[in-house]
This record gives C-alpha cells, structure tokens and sequence, in this order.
C-alpha cells in the first residue's frame, strides 16, 4: 500500500519541498526528516490539503477568532500555525502529532522558529498525542475542560486502520455544542471508499461531514514558495483535493 501511496504522490506532484522548507506569508516550516516514525507516518511531507486548509484559513472561511482550536496528525503544523498569525487569532492553538522524537522535534522547531509571527492573546501549545489515548491533558487546556470549538483534521483519512481511534479522539476532543466544527480534508489519492468509510463512522458516532465544492483557483493574497510552488502550481495542489465541515449531527448536539 505505501508504495501505491507514494506513485500516486509522485503522479499529483506531492513530492516533499526541494530544502524540506515551505513558507507561508509569514511562516517559515520544514517537514520532518524522512526516517522512521516520520516517514511511516508521512510526516515528511508537505500534503495539498494542509495548503488548501490554509487557504481557507487565510480567507475567513474557517473562523477562528477568539477561539479554541486544535490540530491532530499536525506535520508541520501549517494550519494551526497559521491560525496563530492572523490578525484576529484564536485563544488557543494546541498542535499535536505523533509522540516519536523525529517529529516531535521538527514540530517544536517549527513552533519556536515562527513564535515572534504568534498574534498577541493567541497561545500556542504543543502536545505528542497518539490518537485514541487519554485526552484528559488536552481537555485540561480549555474551560471547563469542555472541549474544543474546532478540530482540524489535515490529511489523515488514509490511514484507514486508524478510523476508529482518530474518530475516538475526534469526539472526545470536539466542543459539545452546535457552533463547535471539525475542518476535515483529504489528498484524492486517498481513495473514494476510504473517505466513504470515515464519513460513516463520523456519523455513526454522531458527527456530520458535509463536504465542500472543489475550486481549482488559489485565491489566497499571502505569498507562498518553496519547492517551485506558484500560484498555478498552487491552484493545482488545491484541485487534488476533497474537503468537508463537521459538526455534531443535531440529534446529538445537546441544548
């Protein structure tokens, strides 16, 4: 399956950015050396639907401002680490991957390369987190420990036997309430049966995904390079992409 997974990368031309860096606006990432735990896992990479979450991100469609954000299977943490910049930033941002040293590590770096871009009032936190554990010390971040108001999940679907613990974590980490969103989006090489898998399990534990229209144009203002990226280049990345809003279905979302 991996090596399936890594012609289908090469055919939509996800391959990792040529110095392992990639910068948006302001941001400075590297994705993790590709060894280990950090290449089973893909980490490695920079994916299209990190840049297309954060495209959306920059454009207003995923609202954040004030609010209570975390991210699992983060990478290089583009998303919520963009959240962090913005103008009107979040509360919080709790980034989370995968608790292995290779990864960790490139995480950190990342977060402290970029601390002086983190908005004033935005605080930023960084958590190994194996889906499926304990949630009690992330909860332990937000009031109440009642949740997060939005959980962005960037390219994880493919990981198919992990279904059922990333939803488990997903549930257990989404605010209870009906303005809580989970941001989902996956690579169209993770395959059509595999996303209908995740959409009914989400379902079946009370989360509905709607999904959104594709649109093959950047619209983003903020410039980003690194590894030949252009805005043409950019709009394609996007194209190669699916992605969805959740939130708790209504018969679950408590009064």
């Amino acid at each position: 399956m991996d090596d399936i997974l890594q012609d289908t990368i090469a055919l939509f031309g996800e391959e990792p950015q040529d110095d392992g860096h990639i910068h948006y606006g302001r941001l400075d990432l590297t994705t993790a050396p590709k060894e280990g735990k950090a290449n089973t896992l893909l980490a490695d990479h920079l994916f299209s639907p990190s840049l297309l979450l954060g495209e959306h991100i920059e454009r207003g469609l995923i609202p954040v401002a004030g609010r209570t954000v975390i991210e699992l299977g983060a990478g290089c943490a583009l998303p919520s680490l963009l959240c962090s910049t913005l103008s009107e930033p979040p509360a919080l941002v709790v980034i989370t991957d995968y608790p292995d040293d290779t990864i960790m590590v490139n995480l950190k770096e990342n977060i402290a390369r970029n601390r002086e871009q983190v908005a004033p009032g935005c605080n930023v936190q960084c958590f190994g987190y194996e889906w499926g554990k304990d949630v009690s010390t992330l909860l332990s971040l937000v009031p109440q420990n009642n949740g997060y108001d939005i959980v962005i999940l960037s390219d994880l679907l493919h990981f198919d036997r992990s279904h059922d613990v990333l939803i488990s974590s997903l549930t257990s980490l989404l605010r209870k309430s009906s303005s809580a969103r989970t941001y989902v989006a996956a690579g169209k090489y993770t395959l059509p049966h595999v996303c209908d898998h995740f959409l009914r399990e989400a379902e079946e534990a009370g989360i509905a995904l709607a999904e959104g229209e594709d649109d093959p144009v950047w619209r983003g203002d903020l410039e980003v390079k690194g590894g030949g990226l252009d805005r043409e280049q950019l709009g394609i990345r996007k194209s190669m992409c699916r992605w969805w809003v959740g939130r708790w279905a209504e018969e679950k979302t408590p009064s």
